[in-house]
């Protein structure tokens, strides 16, 4: 086999290890949003610009308590701000792992990709005469392209 990204040997205990982790990390982030593809669209978002107008307003809100309305709940606001940077250390973090279980899922997957290819080719050389014709065939049907040709008239 010509490619090998990535070789990984897990023993059943290290599995076990894992998934435990990642138990405690969805009992831990049960009370984290769950949002739908159309809340999340409809929402307004402080991305890097609009952060520092949110925490001006919000400083700026703090020293004058005076001009906001009863209903208005600046704490919770403030709460919200101290668990954005509270958390955001962390999401790097999970951020960063996903981005290498992507690339390992990635890395897996090309090498098997790979692997078949080259047993593919190799049964298509030497396979021939030795009773491996129809499940060559039968393998070979992920390649089998329609006629791209227009069909001519009657």
């Amino acid at each position: 086999m010509a490619q090998n990204l990535i070789s990984l040997n897990f023993a059943d205990p290290e599995l076990a290890a894992i998934d435990a982790c990642l138990t405690t990390l969805e009992q831990k982030f049960a009370g984290f949003a769950d949002l739908s593809p159309a809340e999340r669209k409809s929402l307004s978002k402080m991305g890097d610009k609009s952060e520092a107008f949110c925490r001006q307003t919000l400083t700026v809100l703090a020293q004058n308590t005076g001009i906001l309305p009863p209903n208005y709940n600046l704490a919770e606001a403030q709460t919200d701000l101290a668990n954005i940077d509270m958390l955001r250390p962390r999401f790097a973090r999970l951020r960063a792992l996903m981005e290498k279980a992507d690339d390992t899922e990635v890395a897996l997957g090309s090498d098997v990709m790979s692997a078949a290819l080259e047993g593919y080719a190799q049964l298509k050389v030497s396979g021939k005469g030795a009773g491996l014709d129809a499940l060559r065939q039968q393998i070979g049907a992920r390649f089998a392209h329609a006629s791209r040709k227009p069909a001519k008239p009657a």
